[in-house]
């Protein structure tokens, strides 16, 4: 389904006056405090997120899995459905492929398609923590594995992902490994670490120099005594005997509760380590809950430490991915990841109107309670009205999910692709 501009100006014309109203109110209040509105508009619009082709359908648990209906059946309809975000949002730019599930049949008719969505490819993903009909199974392992035979297939399989991603126009490879132990004796822990590094050095050696490798770790789950990749300073061991196209992805929801993840964030910028972000949100473990639904604050704080580090110069911004990644399993998909572009660009914008200059010269005096209002004051702001204005500049809706129920795009999709339709990979 498409929306023209027409229909998204007209369905804006409703609501323009209180967004003016709004907007100057907030406007008047930052230019007071000595910030420029326009330039953080610009800055507002400019940032786009990801999606990945693997969110559009209905998600599920190790339990159950309730479909939507009006599912997209293909790859081609997983880009239908971006552009509709992007149409509605003007947020996201650009689609993250898994592959095997993704895989083009027709690669010039998908780079077609996405050129006329104004859609790019991000980061591919591959997927080695699955059986999908190749010979040798990943029940104990992939890159890890005790068994070359099973190594050398991993290997292969993310080099084909690196192909098939060079001919989409992708400039990177993300690495999640399932590979672990769930007994304790079940596998060496030195050898699977070996095997892994030697594993991913074959792929590293694989990637156009222009690429770079984005490597994701988790500390439990699918094995529970351990796994080879538990934690950010491992990632970041073995990227750094990679090579400088190397770097740690921070997956939010690939961590024990109570972790301080703004840390980890403000650690790997210090060490320009840090490849990028797949946001999700959690309560007890790897949810993959919409983003800023449990833990709003500490998304603020951990976007504190992205813009303050890329302002003091510790890792470019332009050098970080950002993707989406949740699992939907009782929400509408595409309402889920209008919410989550939402949050995140609510959180980077508060993140933009931190008084740094007040809040390095009270950490410097050792004043907490003044350092503290430094964040609140920011946090506690309500930037609605500017995330609206940089997306309606960019040519979106005032209130996307508003027009998409409005709209009833749901019973459309339900009604071109049937009730029963199922996204593929899930």
């Amino acid at each position: 389904m498409k929306l023209s501009l027409e229909k998204i100006k007209e369905f804006n014309s409703s609501s323009a006056q209180i967004h003016q109203d709004e907007l100057n109110h907030i406007s008047g209040r930052l230019i007071n405090d000595g910030f420029e509105v326009n330039e953080l508009i610009k800055k507002i619009r400019g940032f786009q997120i990801a999606v990945p082709s693997w969110a559009l359908g209905a998600g599920g648990t190790r339990f159950g899995r309730f479909g939507i209906g009006g599912e997209p059946r293909n790859l081609e309809e997983k880009l239908e459905d971006i552009g509709l975000l992007k149409s509605l949002t003007q947020k996201t730019d650009s689609v993250s492929l898994h592959i095997p599930w993704d895989i083009p049949s027709d690669y010039t008719a998908i780079k077609s398609l996405a050129d006329e969505l104004g859609i790019s490819f991000d980061a591919m993903n591959s997927n080695t923590f699955q059986d999908y009909g190749q010979k040798e199974s990943y029940k104990l392992g992939s890159l890890g594995n005790a068994k070359k035979l099973v190594r050398d297939q991993a290997v292969a399989h993310n080099i084909e992902v690196i192909e098939i991603g060079k001919k989409l126009g992708s400039k990177g490879l993300t690495v999640w490994l399932a590979d672990g132990s769930n007994f304790p004796g079940q596998s060496s822990l030195r050898n699977a670490l070996q095997w892994t590094q030697e594993s991913l050095e074959e792929i590293y050696k694989s990637m156009p120099l222009d690429w770079k490798l984005l490597l994701e770790y988790k500390p439990y789950e699918p094995n529970f005594y351990h796994t080879i990749i538990p934690d950010w300073g491992t990632s970041s061991l073995l990227c750094k005997s990679l090579g400088d196209r190397a770097k740690v992805l921070v997956d939010l929801g690939h961590h024990l509760p109570n972790t301080n993840i703004e840390q980890i964030v403000a650690t790997l910028m210090y060490q320009d380590m840090l490849a990028g972000f797949h946001f999700n949100d959690s309560k007890y473990g790897d949810d993959d809950l919409t983003t800023g639904s449990i833990k709003p604050y500490q998304l603020f704080l951990i976007f504190c430490e992205l813009v303050s580090g890329s302002e003091d110069g510790a890792q470019a911004w332009e050098s970080i991915s950002w993707m989406i990644d949740a699992s939907h399993n009782t929400k509408d998909p595409l309402e889920d990841l209008m919410q989550a572009l939402e949050i995140i660009s609510i959180s980077y914008t508060k993140a933009l109107l931190v008084d740094r200059k007040k809040l390095t010269n009270c950490q410097l005096e050792g004043d907490v309670v003044g350092a503290q209002e430094c964040l609140q004051d920011a946090f506690q702001r309500d930037v609605r009205p500017l995330v609206r204005e940089a997306r309606l500049q960019n040519g979106g809706a005032s209130d996307p999910i508003l027009m998409y129920r409005k709209l009833a795009v749901r019973n459309h999709l339900i009604k071109d692709r049937g009730a029963d339709s199922r996204s593929t990979g899930l």
